[in-house]
């Protein structure tokens, strides 16, 4: 195929050119009736570019198949056999696989370790988790994604699973054994899921981690935003082999989606499907190399330690890492990672990627160069002599993992939609959560509904909370209180 045609700017340009006039939504018509304060902060091309897909980039029967032709070329750029465009993120994409693979009361093997979206998705579907566990590095206080064999376990436990999904990379940029789940699962005859939310750049640059296709998964969520060049809600969602019908995967991105997607969303994933395939491979080169001498600088820093593929890579651990998440542990400084973060927002207008109890992390992509890299040494150069002004950090309580994993005793979406009350955190002990309470990021619940809480649980999330986590899910981000579902304790 032609990678250097991209069907929806070509569109675009169009559209200007021939100077069409709208009578169609949206209402700011092509930047006139907005503020010109707006305007003075995002700039009039935003708005220009702002069209309808159907009477706007193609016509009242998409019969120049815009969009159709943009997606064949993605699929082929990663050699997928089918791709779909979303503007509502990998957290709608995500849903629509899972609602593609399992429906009401059915089961799915589920890596404990899921984005919230997917616990969404749970909701949203009546589907029935079987969780499987993640691999726990006690010394790091880290969790890994499931292995294969936790993944076959399962199966061998519930056979009558309709499939199962697995997170990989993580947040934290570890990645799974995806070749053998994606094993596990089709001996049953069953589809993979891969959230691979963190990983649209993985099919350009043979350094970096296997990516899902290549595994043998049966469809993958990645987030183009994230690691790519899209804008904010830019995904895709791609799809092998005849597990999957894709007619039924695009009728539930149908199902969730939006019936007026963002143009914008649109031609920046065309465009980064081009930038991938004609540039990919020298971008990643480059940004490889930025990422191993940025890790080798700040490792160079007293009282701050980079997480490798020793760390966390290895029997027990992750099958692999991507180079582009630097994590750090900060362990060393007697501080926390949230206070961390907040002193380089402060202090340096530096942003990072996630902190934790112990650990930041900065993300590093293809846009990266010598300058940014500086910008992110120069602030965490100065965190050594800020470290006494950040001590002493209130201490968060994190349980070990037996303590952490809480028993599901009611369907999500039963304990979601059913009777509920809010009590103080303390009488919330021994009660079914009827919410997701979710630290954010990296936005992996540590309790969702249907879940029976325990006091460790909660004393992580209180702890945590007075040391700088968010929990922005809870009826109550404090945790003060917690949403639980009224039991019928009758008897009858």
């Amino acid at each position: 195929m032609d990678h250097s045609r991209t069907p929806v700017l070509e569109a675009l340009a169009a559209y200007h050119a021939e100077q069409q006039t709208p009578f169609t939504p949206p209402g700011h018509k092509q930047h006139r009736g907005a503020d010109p304060r707006v305007r003075a902060v995002m700039g009039d091309d935003v708005f220009r570019s702002d069209v309808l897909a159907i009477s706007g980039l193609d016509d009242r029967t998409s019969s120049h198949s815009v969009l159709e032709h943009a997606q064949e070329l993605m699929a082929d750029a990663v050699g997928a056999e089918h791709t779909f465009f979303s503007t509502c993120g990998s957290s709608l994409s995500v849903k629509a696989a899972m609602l593609a693979v399992a429906g009401p009361h059915e089961k799915l093997l589920v890596g404990r370790d899921a984005h919230k979206s997917v616990v969404s998705g749970l909701v949203l579907a009546g589907i029935r988790p079987v969780w499987v566990e993640p691999q726990w590095d006690a010394d790091r206080r880290m969790a890994h994604p499931p292995s294969a064999d936790a993944f076959r376990a399962a199966f061998e436990e519930h056979p009558d699973a309709r499939g199962a999904l697995v997170t990989t990379p993580t947040p934290y940029g570890t990645c799974s054994d995806l070749t053998g789940i994606a094993e596990a699962c089709h001996e049953y005859g069953v589809p993979l899921i891969v959230d691979e939310a963190w990983g649209a750049h993985l099919p350009f640059h043979p350094d970096l981690p296997t990516w899902a296709m290549d595994a043998g998964a049966d469809v993958c969520v990645t987030s183009v935003h994230k690691m790519g060049s899209g804008l904010e809600q830019g995904s895709v969602f791609h799809l092998q082999g005849d597990l999957i019908d894709p007619t039924v995967l695009k009728s539930r991105e149908d199902l969730l989606g939006t019936t007026s997607p963002s143009t914008l969303i649109y031609a920046a994933l065309d465009g980064w499907r081009r930038q991938m395939v004609e540039h990919g491979r020298a971008l990643y080169d480059a940004a490889l190399a930025l990422a191993g001498d940025v890790r080798a600088r700040i490792e160079d820093i007293d009282g701050l330690h980079v997480h490798g593929r020793d760390d966390l890579c290895g029997p027990g651990r992750a099958t692999d890492m991507d180079p582009l998440q630097i994590v750090i542990d900060v362990s060393e400084l007697g501080t926390t990672g949230y206070r961390i973060a907040d002193r380089l927002r402060r202090t340096h207008r530096v942003n990072l990627h996630l902190a934790d109890h112990r650990r930041i992390s900065a993300q590093l992509t293809h846009a990266d160069d010598e300058n940014s890299a500086e910008r992110l040494l120069a602030a965490l150069r100065d965190v050594p002599a800020q470290a006494p002004h950040l001590r002493p950090a209130p201490e968060v309580e994190v349980p070990e993992p037996a303590e952490l994993r809480l028993e599901q005793v009611m369907l999500p979406r039963d304990a979601y939609f059913g009777r509920v009350e809010q009590v103080p955190w303390e009488k919330a002990v021994g009660r079914v959560s009827a919410e997701m309470l979710t630290p954010y990021p990296p936005g992996i619940p540590a309790a969702l509904p249907g879940e029976r809480l325990n006091e460790a649980a909660l004393r992580y999330l209180r702890s945590g909370v007075d040391a700088g986590m968010v929990v922005p899910d809870g009826a109550d981000p404090e945790v003060r209180t917690v949403r639980v579902t009224v039991e019928d304790r009758s008897g009858s």
